[in-house]
């Protein structure tokens, strides 16, 4: 196998992880500060927020392909159970030199693929059943390679982390109406609660929306990377070119409810459930379909010494 290592991935994860960790500081000292401002809370709640938050932190580090396998409803699947799809795997695992992940299936009319896992050594690649009926051997293989390469170049772990930070924010700005509560009550005590919540709100929503186009930015170039990765694994560019476009094409035909329910996971999965000209490509968590295959033409001629 050929496998060029991304430089350009690997500098926009560190300057992902950078930026992440200033927003996890910001925004736990804003929740810090709202509290104190409100005069609600001694300084031993502050110490069981940040302890709390570090404990949701360890939670996504360790549990995060549980969590994703969870909410989309994948089941871990055996050799036994799927000698072919097995086999599949364990041969571009093998030809990626990564150790065999966990495959499992997913009970969907979308059809889609997505990997998780902190690590290589605790990945899983999942399928849905409809991709299975769609795509040929080939492609199949070349959609799975996709996913390994998302394992290789470790990227799930940095988009796992991100969500959880634009998670928090978003948690925060929903719950806004109840803070505003809190501190209108100690407004006459502290003679600035209101102050300190509106000034607390103005900066998580910036948080929000810096840790939103971060992730974004990082989901989009990992597709690039993932499809390149797929390419150098299978040494058949072609092959994952036809997978993108009958994805897109038979995704056009779900139907719009069967999409919603899994489209919280948008980020992880090979094709967005739910995408279009109506979504800025800004806050899109995947380049577009024609950007993708203009990529996998250029390693194609790349390949071929071009």
């Amino acid at each position: 196998m050929i496998w060029k290592r991304d430089y350009g991935l690997l500098a926009r994860q560190m300057v992902a992880w950078l930026v992440m960790g200033l927003i996890y500081v910001v925004l736990f000292s804003v929740i810090g500060w709202w509290l104190a401002g409100t005069g609600m809370f001694g300084s031993s709640y502050l110490y069981l927020i940040i302890g709390m938050a570090a404990v949701m932190a360890l939670i996504q580090y360790f549990l995060s392909d549980k969590l994703v396998l969870m909410s989309t409803r994948a089941k871990v699947v055996s050799e036994d159970e799927e000698p072919k799809l097995y086999a599949m795997v364990k041969k571009l695992a093998d030809e990626a030199g990564l150790p065999m992940p966990r495959v499992a299936i997913m009970p969907s009319p979308v059809p889609n693929a997505f990997a998780t896992g902190r690590s290589p050594k605790h990945a899983v690649v999942a399928v849905t059943q409809a991709i299975r009926g769609i795509l040929t051997d080939e492609e199949l293989e070349a959609v799975l390679a996709h996913e390994l390469a998302h394992v290789k170049n470790r990227d799930m772990l940095t988009m796992t982390i991100g969500s959880f930070l634009v998670s928090v924010a978003a948690m925060i700005i929903n719950n806004a109406f109840i803070m505003a509560l809190l501190s209108s009550n100690r407004d006459s005590e502290n003679g600035g609660g209101i102050i300190v919540f509106i000034v607390a709100m103005v900066v998580v929503v910036i948080v929000y929306i810096v840790g939103t186009l971060v992730t974004m930015a990082i989901s989009r170039y990992r597709e690039f990377a993932a499809d390149r990765g797929s390419a150098y694994i299978t040494r058949d560019p072609d092959a994952l070119i036809r997978a993108l476009k009958k994805i897109s094409g038979r995704m056009d035909t779900v139907p719009p409810d069967k999409k919603r329910e899994v489209s919280a996971n948008n980020a992880f999965y090979i094709i967005p459930a739910i995408s279009g000209e109506s979504v800025m490509e800004l806050i899109s968590t995947h380049p577009t379909l024609e950007k993708r295959i203009a990529n996998l033409e250029k390693v194609k001629q790349e390949m071929q010494g071009y």
